[in-house]
């Protein structure tokens, strides 16, 4: 099968809307659904992450199929896989430490750290599993992370919680985490949370299985869309007893984050690889074939257009106050002065798509 250029596109897209909802002009002027959720709930925000997990099982379905021969040796197939999941690792700790490189206030866990730990289990997983047992091992972890998080009473509490920084899932960061928690007593990208996203990412990689089946294109978009209509629909009943959450990565935030993310992949690989429709894709191509380095870009020129100061004002200061002195809203203006960097990150993305050069982890 070809490159699928849907998918890269889906990746771009995700990490231009990651971008955007990471850096808005103003953090006090930010619209509610470019905001994560304040605790239950699901906005645009909460879907990025999980997108970009279910797009690297989809990946890892594309890359790895060749080395699943009984006759191949995976030892070094399981090294490569370690060596870059710990050199994704180290970069979300450098951008961690910037500016300042205070070790003692370092943050070991963020979005790079959790896509690093996730791509190493779930690519030495597919290795050795079928589509049939990781279907079950995306079950069960998802069934045994509810049952942990709705049976076992938090120490101290004397009873199940799930409110902010009192459930099960923040005494166990707190006991055993390492460094700064990113909420002082609590962590959205925390130990016991990372099992049901290795879950999200085995969705990703049950849905790469349905684009490579030997059937009519008609077929595998059917299978595609259906499987992504049932999870959204059985997460969305789950979450009126376990609660749709992104901090917690609920169960049920799995299946309907998943879902959505299947019906956008059908929806892209439909449009663009089936009815060719390319030409509105190529931004995304061009995001997605850099996807690492161009998060990397986001935060690193972040220090310039959002920190440094420039006659007593950031640049992103400047612009808002100028938009909003012109008229427009303030949430307006915030939004603009993202998509304005957006912009800019994606200069970076296409000088080096032009170069030909696509910096591999």
């Amino acid at each position: 099968m070809n490159r699928v250029q849907s998918l890269d596109a889906f990746r771009g897209f995700t990490i231009a809307a990651m971008i955007m909802v990471n850096f808005p002009g103003s953090w006090e002027h930010v619209y509610p659904t470019l905001q994560h959720s304040d605790w239950n709930g699901l906005t645009f925000t909460d879907l990025i992450a999980p997108f970009f997990l279910f797009i690297i099982g989809v990946s890892i379905q594309f890359a790895y199929s060749g080395k699943l021969s009984p006759e191949l040796n995976k030892g070094p197939v399981y090294k490569k896989i370690w060596i870059r999941s710990f050199k994704i690792f180290l970069i979300g700790m450098f951008l961690n430490a910037m500016p300042l490189f205070q070790l003692t206030e370092l943050r070991w866990t963020g979005t790079l750290h959790r896509i690093a730990i996730v791509f190493g289990i779930t690519a030495s997983l597919f290795l050795v599993t079928g589509w049939k047992q990781q279907a079950a091992l995306t079950v069960l972890l998802l069934l045994g992370y509810w049952i942990v998080m709705m049976g076992i009473p938090t120490p101290g509490e004397g009873r199940v919680m799930l409110e902010p920084g009192v459930n099960i899932a923040a005494w166990v960061d707190s006991k055993y985490l390492p460094g700064k928690m990113w909420q002082g007593t609590w962590d959205p990208e925390g130990i016991l949370s990372t099992f049901p996203s290795i879950a999200t990412c085995l969705t990703g990689v049950l849905a790469g299985k349905i684009l490579k089946l030997d059937l009519p294109v008609e077929s595998k978009l059917n299978r595609l869309f259906s499987a992504g209509a049932v999870s959204a629909s059985v997460g969305y009943f789950l979450g009126l007893v376990f609660p749709v959450n992104e901090n917690l990565w609920t169960s049920s935030f799995v299946l309907v984050t998943s879902g959505f993310a299947a019906i956008v992949l059908a929806g892209f690989y439909f449009c663009i690889d089936v009815m060719g429709y390319q030409k509105w894709s190529k931004l995304g191509v061009i995001l997605g074939m850099n996807a690492i380095a161009v998060y990397v870009a986001g935060d690193v020129l972040s220090l310039l257009f959002y920190q440094l100061p420039i006659s007593g004002q950031t640049l992103n200061q400047m612009a808002v106050l100028w938009l909003t002195s012109a008229g427009l809203a303030p949430e307006l203006a915030s939004w603009c002065y993202a998509l304005f960097f957006v912009g800019v990150i994606f200069g970076v993305a296409y000088f080096l798509y032009r170069k030909k050069l696509f910096i591999k982890v």
